[in-house]
């Protein structure tokens, strides 16, 4: 039984080490920030945002880390685009249950961060922000949700419209179109099936490939760029560091479910009950399950502590064999709430 568990470890590592694209975060984090692959996220921003978009620079965030749970997996981007826009990029992989105030917050933080003394309200800038979340946000089935502001009146039901000299003040077209916009992209919710330009680019944030018909922008830029093989020799180390990462967690299977089981047969032979045998197994797997999870998504949460303390041996061996696959908590603990 110990047997097969490894080597369904090893078989997860190996299909991961096989993929031939770095993972999005990954280049968000490394790679994208270079001019020289500007194409890949002006590509990713035109189809999601339905135009033409251009970045000037790539501002300085919070969130440069170098490692790649750093900041719970977090990852910011600010784009500055040819309008003078703020664009910004995070991509998330661990549960808040306040991720909507943060984004508030985050989104007003950058408005007044851009705003000169002294200069009128019409300069406010305007900010876009895109969140690519592995986790489960809220309730709704659809994959890519919109938010912006607009006024309704209350007796009329009629938007309220700018007039011409506001468009020529504000050089926009709507009140919608002043105010931040939000994009919120749950990419397990994405069904694998590429309908059009912008689900190619989901098919790659859920499945880090890009299949040889897809005709997005950017992507075929990605497709080269992004290619493990085609990465300079610190970049690709780098990468295969992750990678190896895995192999660690195999051997942490193989040495603490060995370690379990012995002494939870010694404690169960000394006691003279097979509970002390079930008992000591039980601990050492949440212990080597609690090890795996920081290393993969750093601070565990407490649901998830709670979870485990709580959990049976089986249920705690399948989630172990799960971190391979899963982008965040939420898929590791998946169908067993």
């Amino acid at each position: 039984m110990l047997k097969l568990k490894v080597d369904q470890f090893l078989r997860r590592a190996k299909k991961v080490k096989q993929r031939q694209l770095v993972s999005f975060d990954w280049a968000l984090k490394r790679l994208l920030r270079s001019k020289a692959n500007f194409e890949i996220l002006e590509g990713f921003l035109t189809e999601l945002l339905r135009e033409d978009v251009r970045i000037v620079e790539i501002l300085e965030s919070e969130s440069n880390q170098e490692a790649r749970n750093d900041k719970f997996n977090r990852v910011d981007l600010k784009i500055k685009n040819t309008r003078d826009e703020i664009i910004i990029v995070e991509l998330q992989y661990e549960r808040e249950w306040d991720y909507l105030q943060r984004l508030l917050f985050s989104t007003a933080k950058a408005i007044t961060e851009h705003m000169t003394e002294g200069k009128p309200y019409a300069s406010v800038i305007k900010v876009v922000t895109i969140s690519i979340l592995y986790f489960d946000l809220g309730r709704g089935s659809d994959y890519v949700y919109v938010g912006n502001t607009s006024f309704r009146g209350l007796h009329t039901h009629e938007e309220l419209a700018l007039d011409e000299g506001q468009k020529a003040l504000f050089q926009r077209p709507s009140v919608a179109a002043i105010f931040p916009e939000h994009y919120l992209i749950k990419v397990r919710n994405f069904d694998d099936v590429a309908r059009d330009t912008l689900d190619e680019w989901v098919y790659f944030l859920k499945n880090s490939d890009i299949r040889d018909d897809f005709t997005a922008r950017g992507l075929k830029e990605a497709k080269e760029k992004l290619d493990v093989l085609q990465l300079p020799e610190p970049e690709r180390r780098a990468y295969e560091r992750y990678q190896e990462e895995l192999h660690d967690q195999a051997s942490f299977v193989l040495s603490t479910y060995g370690a379990g089981k012995w002494e939870g047969r010694q404690e169960g032979l000394q006691e003279g009950r097979q509970e002390g045998l079930q008992e000591g197994r039980q601990k050492e797997a949440a212990s080597m399950l609690m090890r795996q999870l920081q290393r993969r998504f750093g601070t565990v949460s407490d649901w998830a502590n709670e979870k485990i303390s709580k959990a049976d041996l089986q249920s705690l061996e399948e989630w172990s064999l799960r971190i391979f696959d899963a982008q965040s908590l939420d898929d590791v603990f998946l169908d067993n709430a």
